[in-house]
């Protein structure tokens, strides 16, 4: 277990990596922005176009590090549940019915509220499918949950290439964006930030518990742990966080599924600091993405989604390739 000083310490030093992630967000991209205009304009000081520029960029790096720490909490959930380093909040269904939500809106025509509320339907909807099919007559294990997941994320797959091949050409670059994740068109931050607070809050009183659990399911049982309470819990908040970051930015994977395991891999497995260090590093690594999508080709932006696809898969098959056989 770490001490508090080395606890600290590494909290203290992921809070200085959030924010230079912010810092190289308000002040890369097409137009450069020195830091004293990035300072006054935080403190409403500045005018022009750095404040303006600002004041844009802003907003979508909030929105980025909620969507990030959503993501690297939900992928920390779900590991120590399913007792499985490489489980993934999206092998579960829960972003393929956020997709079927989101893409029956946009192939409608529908505003933005209802391509976000149809998205946050859709992936509850698939949260409570998932859940009820895997408990089925009370047998709920790990692996009927997981074959449950990926069942259900295929059909949902299917319902979405089903809308794509539908739907009107003016509307699929949007659509597929939206798939592949983007922070573009995100305009509210607050509500995915107010969600990761909340979600945070109310997992770490489960960390003494997740610790038991991870270290056995008989052993957790016979030191008191309410097994199908906590699983109840902590699979309805790894679904909160993942709905709420999918309906705010979009389908973005491999950041639950590599950064709990790296930071696990650097801190141990004490979900008292590996579930505020996954949210942290989880929010600094999408900040940092983000930036890259919308520097690499400026003014052209790529989907965020893009670029942590192509850091998570090589990440992924490392992993995978240290698993015990």
């Amino acid at each position: 277990m770490p001490t508090r000083r080395r606890a600290f310490l590494i909290l203290a030093s992921l809070a200085l990596l959030s924010l230079a992630s912010f810092a190289l967000a308000l002040a890369a991209g097409s137009l450069r922005v020195a830091p004293a205009e990035i300072v006054a304009a935080l403190f409403g000081q500045g005018d022009g176009t750095a404040a303006m520029v600002v004041q844009l960029r802003l907003p979508r790096a909030l929105a980025g590090f909620a969507c990030g720490g959503l993501l690297a909490l939900a992928g920390a959930l779900m590991q120590v549940l399913l007792r499985n380093p490489l489980a993934d909040p999206y092998v579960l269904g829960i972003s393929g019915g956020a997709g079927v939500g989101a893409m029956f809106a946009m192939l409608l025509g529908l505003p933005l509220l209802a391509v976000d509320g149809l998205a946050f339907a859709g992936a509850f909807g698939a949260m409570f499918l998932v859940f009820g099919l895997a408990h089925g007559d009370g047998s709920w294990t790990q692996t009927r949950l997981l074959l449950t997941g990926v069942i259900v994320a295929a059909g949902c797959g299917a319902l979405i290439a089903l809308m794509l091949s539908i739907a009107e050409e003016s509307k699929l670059h949007g659509m597929l964006f939206w798939l592949m994740g983007d922070l573009g068109q995100t305009y509210t931050w607050w509500p995915a930030l107010l969600v990761l607070i909340l979600a945070l809050a109310a997992a770490m009183p489960f960390a003494r518990e997740l610790n038991l659990l991870s270290r056995g399911l008989m052993q957790a049982q016979a030191l008191g742990v309410a097994i199908d309470r906590l699983r109840v819990a902590i699979y309805l908040l790894a679904s909160l966080a993942t709905a709420a970051s999918v309906t705010t930015a979009g389908s973005i994977g491999f950041v639950g599924l590599v950064v709990p395991h790296l930071v696990r891999l650097a801190l141990g497995n004490d979900q008292r600091l590996l579930l505020p260090a996954s949210v942290l590093a989880g929010g600094s690594l999408l900040v940092f993405a983000d930036t890259a999508a919308r520097t690499v080709i400026a003014p052209q932006q790529l989907p965020v989604g893009v670029l942590t696809a192509l850091i998570g898969v090589p990440v992924f098959l490392f992993l995978l390739s240290r698993q015990p056989k």
